[in-house]
């Protein structure tokens, strides 16, 4: 075995040691066919608030300006699709906010990878990623084979759906390059028709600032009135494109133990949610991400859903 194609194997065997659902690889190249999408939606202000998306325009499509001589974007998959899901009568949590914040629970792996890397390998500098810099993870992680772009702008992989997270490391290290696969949506449009503020303005195209996980987490104003009785119950995220999708048929619940949900979060009635105190507040989501919208944001939410 030559070493390249050596190399290759040894980081996807220890990817998945480490628990991840797969590891694929791409060439570190600029995305050439992605540079006028993304700047046709931040034209179009489907970003809303979002301003950071506009920071870094370059670096979200070139991956060797974030890894100098980067050759390889390793891209990874951890499932987070939960064995037991909330109280249906209840106001909804996104499923990937049910247990500790991924942010943490993947750094950690990713860390545990870059060091295998190091010292299995020798001497490659590289940088980890978690939904928390300028990388384009879903269009990374379709060019490395893991999945399809879906028309509700999620990845989609046959036989596991689309409830995982997505994660990469960017190294100087070349390797055997694996290559994206067929979209496989067909002439479904389940996603674009269940969506309640129509934010999936058309195939493959989301308007940000119209998904109901930007208005119970990014939006830091006032709800706006036109989208009264349109959220559904969400009080944080949202995951009915996801729900509906044929391919969500096939979720299995994963195998870590950190996203196991606190069982308040599970079992609360609307009322009780109404009546969430800060110290409950606290004691529910002290790791979760759902302390991004702060207790604040998340009775704004309960308030707005219940008026």
């Amino acid at each position: 075995m030559n070493p390249i194609s050596n190399y290759t194997q040894l980081i996807k065997s220890e990817a998945k040691r480490l628990g991840f659902l797969s590891c694929g690889i791409s060439k570190a190249e600029f995305l050439e066919e992605e540079a006028p999408r993304l700047e046709k939606w931040l034209n179009k202000n489907m970003h809303g608030e979002m301003s950071y998306m506009e920071n870094h325009f370059d670096k979200r499509l070139d991956p060797t300006l974030l890894v100098p001589d980067s050759k390889s974007v390793v891209s990874l998959l951890l499932n987070y699709f939960p064995a037991e899901i909330q109280n249906e009568e209840s106001y909804k949590i996104s499923k990937y906010a049910y247990g500790t914040d991924y942010h943490f629970v993947i750094k950690d792996k990713l860390k545990h990878l870059l060091n295998f890397i190091q010292e299995e390998i020798g001497e490659v500098h590289g940088r980890a990623f978690v939904d928390s810099a300028p990388v384009l993870d879903k269009v990374w992680a379709a060019k490395s084979g893991l999945g399809w772009i879906g028309k509700h702008s999620n990845l989609l992989t046959k036989q596991v759906g689309s409830f995982y997270f997505i994660a990469e490391i960017i190294i100087d290290l070349e390797l055997e390059y694996d290559t994206p696969i067929t979209d496989h949506c067909g002439s479904c449009t389940a996603c674009i028709d269940a969506c309640p503020t129509d934010a999936i303005v058309d195939p493959y195209v989301v308007d940000g600032s119209k998904c109901i996980s930007y208005f119970t987490i990014e939006l830091k104003n006032e709800m706006p009135s036109s989208v009264k009785g349109k959220l559904d119950d969400w009080m944080f995220g949202c995951d009915i494109c996801q729900d509906v999708c044929p391919w969500n048929r096939f979720s299995q619940s994963h195998k870590e133990p950190l996203f196991n949900p606190n069982p308040e979060l599970l079992s609360k009635s609307k009322k009780e949610w109404e009546e969430i105190t800060q110290e409950v507040f606290q004691e529910i989501f002290q790791k979760s991400a759902v302390k991004r919208t702060k207790y604040s944001g998340l009775l704004r939410n309960i308030n707005f859903l219940k008026s």
